[in-house]
């Protein structure tokens, strides 16, 4: 059963997103644990509405997700110029902090996959440490090229099932994590899961995250990119940056015309 949304969702560059706050989504997360409901929540940014945008494939897995919301400020504005406003940003990396207080709140065990090697032991530590009272029912970052080998694949699905945690946080990457969600949610249908990207990096203080003005202001991508340019120059730079201004430019050019 899925948790049903309330308000119709609003489409920007081909994806529907879930217009709430990140408070709406820990109410809406805590009402379907509470009934025995799991579900998933996908945190599009402008390089998944790309990605999506371009593959009909992915562009259903976001669609079929529970919860869609927009983790990328260029997706906020441009949800404004089209009339239908977003209420805010809501990040992965925040999501996963406040999942994480309220699951020391009501005692849901917690388990954290993905991430670069030693990130989700890394970041068990300092959530418990945030959170006192959090259970972490597992951490672990599978090794590389894992998912394209049916029997790691299985391994690390039986792994995290035999786990029975509540809360999944998966830090894989975009269609990655995704993917495997969809299928980690028939092991463990009750539970609610969240593709939560470089997320898990941050948490564990491996990777720095932009400060919160800068976040605030649609920047951390700048921040991101000054911090690891090898790694993420083309995909910024070259993929992602030439998508957002077309995004926004036909955004504002379907503004001017109603107007």
């Amino acid at each position: 059963m899925t948790l049903l949304v309330t308000a119709e969702r609003v489409r920007v560059g081909g994806l529907g997103l879930d217009p709430v706050r990140e408070d709406d989504v820990v109410e809406r997360v805590a009402a379907g644990l509470a009934a025995g409901r799991g579900g998933r929540i996908v945190t599009p940014n402008v390089d998944i509405c790309r990605l999506a945008a371009a593959d009909p494939e992915l562009g259903r897995l976001v669609a079929s997700a529970d919860l869609v919301v927009a983790d990328g400020m260029p997706l906020v504005w441009t949800a404004r110029l089209l009339g239908t406003p977003l209420p805010e940003r809501v990040a992965g990396a925040d999501l996963l902090r406040a999942l994480s207080a309220r699951a020391a709140r009501h005692g849901w065990p917690v388990y954290l996959l993905g991430g670069p090697h030693g990130a989700p032991e890394r970041a068990a530590r300092e959530l418990v440490r945030a959170f006192p009272g959090l259970r972490i029912c597992g951490a672990h970052a599978p090794a590389h090229g894992f998912d394209s080998c049916r029997e790691q694949r299985a391994a690390v699905r039986r792994r995290v099932a035999t786990a029975r945690p509540r809360l999944v946080f998966v830090g894989l990457g975009f269609p990655r994590q995704d993917l495997l969600i969809a299928e980690l949610r028939r092991d463990l249908p009750e539970a609610w899961f969240l593709g939560c990207g470089a997320a898990l990096a941050f948490a564990a203080g491996m990777v720095p995250r932009a400060p919160w003005w800068m976040r605030r202001a649609g920047l951390e991508w700048a921040f991101r990119l000054a911090t690891e340019p090898g790694r993420l120059a083309r995909r910024y730079l070259i993929d992602d940056l030439p998508f957002a201004v077309r995004l926004l430019g036909r955004s504002l050019a379907a503004r001017l015309i109603r107007r």
